[in-house]
């Protein structure tokens, strides 16, 4: 047996990481055990790739490069952390994964999404989400947001609003793509609305597939 791996996606100042932490209090409440983790990061190996990711530094990065070193913190992380946490009966939520990548190298910078999910199927070893969440906000409203506060602005907030539409109007193509797979969430509504409808999926179409907390600590 092992636990759900629930993932967080969307544009740019959707409330991805708010809405990860309390989904993560709300799990742990019901008596799981939780993994809250992000991507880029997660590991020590991810955290130095996400500062070279998103810093704004002089150097340019090409979108195949943003591809690789992504692929390589994904590789470290899910091996290193998620797969073993998942094992062992612990639920991961993470704040963004492979979806990310198709909708920002792919959508975002026409990287064909066969080279990237034959690059992102070595990177995890196949591992795939149980339910993916797509918080959804209009491209004006999520980049408000972020630069609202110019000490967090990062790289990637500083790209066009055209590759901003482009990153949104691909995760909601994913999201139909796949409507089984995925949970799309109006991130206009406050905070505790978000966390409402999240808690609702997460009830419906991930925990209710897998085997009770307590089951889980049975030998």
């Amino acid at each position: 047996m092992r636990a759900p791996f629930i993932t967080l996606e969307g544009p740019e100042g959707a409330g991805k990481s708010i809405q990860a932490a309390r989904l993560a209090g709300y799990l742990e409440s019901l008596g799981w055990r939780v993994l809250l983790t992000r991507e880029p990061g997660g590991t020590a190996l991810g955290d130095a790739l996400r500062a070279i990711l998103l810093d704004q530094g002089e150097y340019a990065i090409l979108p195949e490069s943003e591809v690789l070193l992504l692929a390589a913190g994904r590789a470290q992380h899910v091996r290193e952390r998620i797969v073993p946490a998942l094992r062992a009966g612990t639920v991961v939520v993470c704040d963004r994964f492979v979806d990310s990548t198709l909708a920002y190298q792919g959508g975002g910078h026409g990287i064909p999404r066969d080279q990237l999910l034959s690059i992102q199927a070595f990177a995890t070893g196949g591992l795939e989400p149980d339910l993916r969440i797509l918080i959804d906000v209009p491209v004006e409203t999520g980049l408000a947001r972020r630069h609202a506060d110019p000490a967090s602005v990062n790289r990637i907030d500083l790209a066009s609003r055209a590759f901003h539409e482009r990153v949104r109007a691909t995760f909601l193509e994913l999201a139909r793509e796949r409507p089984a797979a995925w949970s799309v969430i109006d991130g206009q509504n406050d905070i505790e609305r978000v966390s409402d409808e999240i808690r609702e999926a997460v009830n419906e179409r991930a925990l209710s597939r897998f085997a009770s907390p307590a089951r889980m600590e049975e030998p």
